[in-house]
């Protein structure tokens, strides 16, 4: 196996891409780009859709995805997401390493299986978290210490795509995915409330994980505003930063010793800008790179299941809620 995967160093890795959508058809993009991979093809239902992105990038359109299989090392799969686990459960079991969009899969039960097939068979499982890629975010790293509070808002214009899922799944889930990751203690609890506006499943919610270690984080979403902002504020003592992930931002705010005449520490501010920071290269660069060394992806399938977790958590208790006040509406009505 070790001979096998050196030998695989020294040639071209062959790629291919389930679903070119809007998203997919960037990773197509991506894998065209970069040097020592060969994108050999590109797979969707949609033919016309296909044919357009493989012109587009010089490789091969199948409209069968099986038919793209026996011909790649490694795949990017962005179909909707009811159809995640089949799809990548097909590309495992044919011994394909994986770079499956987020949600990783609808359910737990399907993540668990995923997980224990790549485990199984050596392979590489890859979660999309885009944002995890944003160079903003990878450049708040080093100032972190130990974060107290975090407040997050990621309000979007609406757009059709995405709405195979709720709110929850579609944009929240980044969020709680970045939180997990600053804040390395289990959760206590998870007070939510959400409603659906536009569509029939939530399209703004809001959630307040406390965990065990105290720290809190307030994390609202909405996909149905006039304006598109993305930022978190990350507070601690001595210091709070703030991540601007749409115009690649980072400002962080360190209190001094000396103190203003109103007995607030002096502030030392400093802005950083990633204007230049491509996150689906770097994600696609770095999953190239885990194929070829082997190596585990920091956002593998277990943390891709554990952002899931927290999301369905998230969604369970606002549909509670939501069943609650109908049931409390119905009663009210039926008073004399």
């Amino acid at each position: 196996m070790q001979l096998y995967w050196q030998l695989k160093e020294m040639k071209n890795i062959k790629v291919g891409v389930i679903g070119v959508g809007y998203l997919g058809r960037f990773h197509a993009h991506k894998y065209a780009a970069l040097e020592g991979v060969d994108l050999v093809g590109v797979a969707d239902v949609d033919s016309r859709q296909c044919q357009q992105v493989a012109e587009e990038c010089t490789c091969q359109s199948y409209t069968d995805y099986r038919e793209l299989l026996p011909l790649v090392d490694a795949l990017s799969i962005a179909v909707p997401t009811p159809y995640h686990h089949k799809v990548a459960d097909e590309c495992l079991e044919l011994g394909i390493d994986v770079l499956l969009e987020k949600p990783m899969t609808v359910t737990l039960e399907e993540a668990d299986d995923l997980i224990e097939k790549a485990e199984k068979k050596q392979l590489i499982l890859q979660v999309g978290h885009l944002e995890r890629f944003n160079p903003a975010v990878q450049a708040m790293e080093p100032f972190l210490t130990t974060p107290v509070f975090i407040e997050s808002n990621r309000i979007a214009t609406f757009k059709s795509r995405g709405t195979d899922v709720d709110v929850v799944l579609d944009l929240m889930i980044h969020d709680i995915d970045i939180i997990l990751n600053i804040i390395q203690s289990p959760i206590k609890t998870i007070h939510t409330v959400g409603a659906p506006v536009a569509t029939a499943s939530t399209d703004i919610a809001n959630a307040r994980m406390i965990f065990e270690n105290g720290a809190t984080a307030n994390v609202t979403v909405s996909r149905i505003s006039r304006t598109n902002m993305r930022q978190m504020r990350i507070f601690q003592p001595g210091s709070y930063i703030n991540v601007d992930f749409g115009n690649k931002k980072v400002m962080t705010i360190q209190l001094s010793e000396e103190l203003r005449d109103s007995g607030m520490p002096k502030q030392v501010v400093e802005l950083r800008t990633f204007a230049d920071g491509d996150a689906l290269l770097s994600e696609i660069t770095s999953f190239v790179q885990h194929v070829r060394q082997r190596t585990k992806p920091a956002v593998s399938g277990i943390e891709g299941r554990r952002a899931l977790a927290v999301a369905l958590q998230v969604m369970d208790q606002i549909k509670e809620h939501q069943k609650l006040d109908l049931f409390q509406n119905f009663l009210h009505s039926q008073k004399p």
